[in-house]
């Protein structure tokens, strides 16, 4: 697995660990800001999961691993993923996001025809694509689906719709068996700071503004990451080959409805000294460029397929997400010391 210490990756992990005993894994992480090796501390420990440090478009490093432990499917999580990031600094997120997935493509291709698989016929490359290549929706326009046109607005957008591109030619070229599923927006514990979520409860635990983008009524999909582990594992076990999954929660919800949702939440757990809400720390700010509106995805190709379905809904979600950021303080203390800034303001994405 790729870039599994982060946010989604870590949490597959554990649901992989967890669900399936007899399972081992091998992560390459290149433990940038958002990869944070302590997110698999317990794994580590166990003998079951060996962390590698390294970039995913290291070629000789990639080809190493795959010879040396000879593994029976290959998952991509490894991404730059933070529309503000890709804006400030495009440069990373094409070379992770694309040369760092053809530098996979590549090494798979290599080992499936060198033989060297255990088990070939059930070989897997899942890669973790996003819903934002398809653009922006507007309020009256149907759920993303799978053959919805291509329209990335963000550098981060473009360049994961390029790696998409990447895997279906490699299916259709060399016969990769590769897997693409494009979860909406994920949240959940272990998820970095600076995305919408987390920065909300930090910035209103410390008493600072929490940022409202424009008017903030961008739409999201908002799934919890357990469920997206629970599709990636559907897809790694069972996934068509060649095919690409849109994956979603039906919990479209918007920017303003979230906040005043944790904000309710911190007000019932953490009340603030003389009784005032926290919705009174929500403050509009300029909103950024390329913003898009409304993103909303229909799964139900991949419920019909994979017969999986979301099992926690946002209200239950978003509570156990709060009360798990009240109860891990500590860890968020040293997760932002890791290229954390306060000015990112993390309204875009529930990613990776």
């Amino acid at each position: 697995m790729t870039g599994a210490c982060g946010f989604i990756g870590s949490n597959y992990v554990r649901h992989l660990l967890a669900s399936r005993l007899s399972a081992s894994v091998v992560v390459l992480d290149k433990l940038t800001y958002a990869g944070h090796r302590p997110n698999l501390e317990k794994e580590e420990k166990s003998g079951r999961c060996e962390v590698v440090v390294g970039d995913i478009a290291d070629a000789r490093l990639v080809t190493e691993l795959l010879e040396r432990h000879r593994p029976i499917s290959l998952v991509n999580f490894a991404a730059e993923s933070h529309v503000d990031r890709s804006i400030d600094e495009p440069s990373p997120f094409l070379h992770t996001n694309v040369t760092g997935t053809f530098t996979l493509l590549e090494a798979a291709r290599n080992y499936l025809q060198a033989g060297k698989v255990p088990e070939k016929g059930l070989f897997r490359f899942v890669h973790l694509s996003t819903d934002e290549v398809h653009g922006s929706l507007e309020p009256s326009d149907s759920p993303f689906r799978e053959t919805s046109t291509f329209a990335p607005n963000s550098p981060y957008a473009a360049s994961k719709a390029a790696a998409d591109h990447l895997c279906r030619a490699y299916f259709r070229t060399y016969g990769v068996p590769t897997v693409v599923l494009r979860p909406s927006n994920n949240y959940g514990p272990y998820q970095f700071p600076e995305k919408l979520i987390p920065l909300a409860i930090l910035r209103a635990l410390a008493g600072e503004k929490i940022p409202v983008y424009g008017d903030g009524k961008q739409v999201r999909d908002w799934m919890h990451v357990e469920d997206t582990a629970r599709a990636v594992e559907a897809a790694r076990r069972a996934g068509g080959v060649g095919e690409a999954y849109q994956v979603g929660a039906d919990e479209e919800k918007d920017n303003l409805a979230v906040l005043g949702a944790i904000c309710d939440l911190l007000d019932r757990l953490r009340p603030r000294a003389g009784g005032k809400s926290y919705r009174e720390l929500m403050e509009t700010v300029t909103d950024r460029p390329g913003h898009d509106r409304r993103y909303a995805t229909d799964a139900s190709k991949f419920k019909k397929h994979l017969s999986w379905a979301p099992q926690i809904s946002f209200a239950d979600g978003i509570e156990q997400t709060v009360r798990w950021y009240l109860e891990n303080q500590a860890w968020c203390e040293v997760v932002k010391t890791k290229g954390y800034s306060g000015q990112r303001l993390g309204l875009s994405r529930g990613a990776a």
